[in-house]
């Protein structure tokens, strides 16, 4: 992959290319140009923001043109503030190779070693530890990006080879020299989005994989509760053509494809004076789901949009435009789309965990899953109780989800004197999106497991070839349940494979 000008990045991330920047020179020229006009800007007494003067409120301390460089590193030192959870080695490589792009813009003042420096380190997979918790997302990622920049400088540590390890020591057996931040180029490392940019990434990665495998288990509910079918027709969502809604009912409907317990569309009308039980609508969340998960898929695709465009830009400050020969004091390092688009994913992570919960309810109930029994009852003893907890967990699960939906963005903190006074809260955004998604893969974990029990019970013969595949898959790690057994095993053998994609 070439580091340029133009660069299209989201799918890269997918197909894990290597990350090369170019090398041609008329690229190498301007990039170093821009570093170039800076420094003789500042060579004759410019006072510029974060070069020669001092950091957000205490931008009013101008520093000599001698002193620049002390100045770069006490930034990304006193910068050095993060707690919590490591972010994992795929986020730091996101993060690395974001951040890249946006530097490699030209707009940063930073020069082409610099570059060369996050080609190293991804090159040779040197992954900086990198604390979560931190930043409030303006003036960008600053305490999270601020371990890029140390150990682009040889100091604090590194994941190497699975290891946590002193920066220093890998430098040295790799023989890489430590970098010297030239003017800018520490405050154009860490006065950015990347890390907000790279958590959400990542988990819009995982998130995909969960929504495709609720329409599947969407599917199945339509088969193992013998629903009509005609809520699934195009007519209905060529009616009101929203593209996620369309594409939601197509995706639930060809799973159905072929099922022998579906109610064809439109057959109720000719049977409801045959069949007693048989109401002439199923309920909401069913007849519902496309129009539920429809608005997730949209949201989704505004969020990967707005991704893509944070990614592709430049979002430190000041931006440098050496061709014009002005400097820039601006605010693109505020994360807002970013944390807006996170907290729409939360809101519909919270839905999915929402529908979820209430159609698992029909599938397990007696009172509402059209002959299927009591809890999912193999055995009738009344010594036993089929998946009745399971459910239990599902819906604790589904309330965890839920909670974590309060929009992170208007919980702005001001900070530093009152400096950054209105900030994105990108990076809580991005953070709390992706701690929901473990609890709704176990939710969905739970669901499949009570679907090939559904199965069981009605008969595989009958169900679609789409929900006979996965049965087939389930059963390959899960033994039906006849007698009373632990099923925290079972619920993790089937999460193992719903992670990997086998029901998307």
């Amino acid at each position: 992959m070439i580091i340029d000008n133009s660069i299209s990045s989201y799918k890269k991330f997918i197909y894990n290319e290597k990350i090369k920047l170019s090398t041609d020179q008329k690229f190498i020229d301007f990039i170093n140009a821009g570093q170039q006009f800076l420094l003789d800007q500042i060579r004759d007494g410019r006072p510029i923001y974060g070069i020669t003067t001092g950091y957000g409120e205490a931008g009013n301390n101008y520093a000599a043109f001698e002193e620049a460089e002390e100045l770069q590193k006490n930034l990304y030192r006193f910068c050095g503030v993060g707690v919590g959870k490591y972010l994992s080695e795929n986020v730091v490589k996101i993060m690395l190779t974001v951040r890249l792009i946006s530097l490699s813009k030209g707009k940063s003042g930073v020069s082409y070693n610099l570059l060369k420096r996050f080609e190293i380190l991804l090159d040779n997979e040197i992954y900086p530890l990198i604390p979560s918790q931190g930043s409030v997302g303006a003036s960008g990622d600053l305490a999270p990006l601020s371990y890029i920049a140390a150990v682009i400088a040889g100091e604090r540590e590194v994941l190497y080879k699975g290891e946590e390890r002193k920066t220093a020591d890998v430098y040295e057996e790799l023989g890489i020299e430590p970098y010297v931040f030239k003017a800018k180029e520490a405050l154009g490392v860490i006065n950015g989005t990347a890390a907000m940019s790279a958590i959400a990434i990542d988990a819009i990665q995982r998130f995909e994989n969960l929504l495709e495998s609720m329409e599947s288990f969407v599917a199945s509910i339509f088969e193992l509760l013998l629903c009509d079918t005609t809520p699934l027709e195009p007519f209905v969502h060529e009616s009101k053509p929203f593209d996620g809604q369309k594409k939601t009912a197509a995706n639930i409907f060809v799973k159905c494809k072929d099922s022998k317990l579906t109610h064809q569309a439109f057959s109720r009308y000719e049977n409801f004076h045959l069949e007693k039980e048989q109401n002439i609508q199923d309920r909401y969340s069913i007849r519902c789901a496309p129009q539920v998960l429809g608005v997730v898929r949209d949201s989704l695709e505004v969020a990967k949009k707005w991704i893509q465009t944070e990614i592709n830009g430049v979002n430190d400050n000041p931006l440098i435009d050496h061709i014009g020969k002005k400097i820039y004091t601006s605010g693109n390092f505020y994360g807002g789309y970013i944390a807006q688009a996170m907290d729409s994913m939360r809101i519909c992570a919270g839905n999915i965990a929402d529908l979820l919960d209430k159609e698992f309810a029909l599938l397990i109930d007696h009172k509402f899953n059209k002959g299927l029994g009591e809890s999912l009852k193999i055995n009738q003893k009344s010594t036993h109780h089929g998946l009745k907890l399971i459910q239990v967990t599902l819906s604790s699960l589904a309330a965890d989800v839920m909670m974590n939906t309060s929009a992170a963005s208007l919980y702005s903190r001001p900070t530093e004197s009152l400096n950054q006074d209105k900030v994105s809260m990108g990076t809580t955004a991005a953070l709390n999106f992706a701690k929901q998604l473990p609890d709704l893969a176990n939710m969905l974990s739970i669901a499949f497991i009570g679907m090939a029990q559904a199965v069981d019970i009605r008969g595989v013969e009958k169900c679609s070839t789409h929900l006979q595949k996965n049965y087939n898959i389930i059963r390959e790690v899960v033994d039906i349940l006849v007698d009373d057994r632990r099923t925290d095993l079972d619920i993790r053998a089937v999460n193992e494979l719903l992670l990997s994609g086998k029901f998307a």
